[in-house]
């Protein structure tokens, strides 16, 4: 279930203060994470705070495009935009599939 729909579900039965209570919070804790996103170095992967990290991450809604580089548990290979990775990953001796910032993992060596 989409958290939208459940959304639309449930706000008609909550009485209409409250309702916009809520929306108000969940639109400050929402902008707040977002913001915290902007200014917040990730933490290494085995940190306590990689799990805050990700929680914050996720209610500020950074995924797809909008995701960071950099994450807790991986690094991207930063390249200007017209060089290729593949190549440039060759150079470092890198395998070029794990040095997508999606990757999941630190880029690995190709030896």
């Amino acid at each position: 279930m989409d958290w939208t729909t459940l959304f639309q579900t449930v706000l008609p039965y909550l009485p209409a203060r409250y309702a916009s209570d809520i929306v108000s919070i969940l639109t400050f804790l929402i902008a707040a994470a977002a913001l915290a996103m902007r200014f917040w170095k990730p933490p290494a992967a085995g940190s306590r705070l990689a799990l805050l990290y990700k929680v914050v991450s996720r209610l500020a809604q950074s995924k797809g495009w909008n995701t960071n580089a950099y994450q807790p548990d991986a690094k991207a290979l930063m390249i200007p935009a017209e060089a290729s990775r593949t190549i440039e990953a060759a150079k470092l001796g890198l395998d070029p599939a794990s040095t997508h910032p999606k990757a999941g993992a630190p880029p690995k060596s190709s030896a």
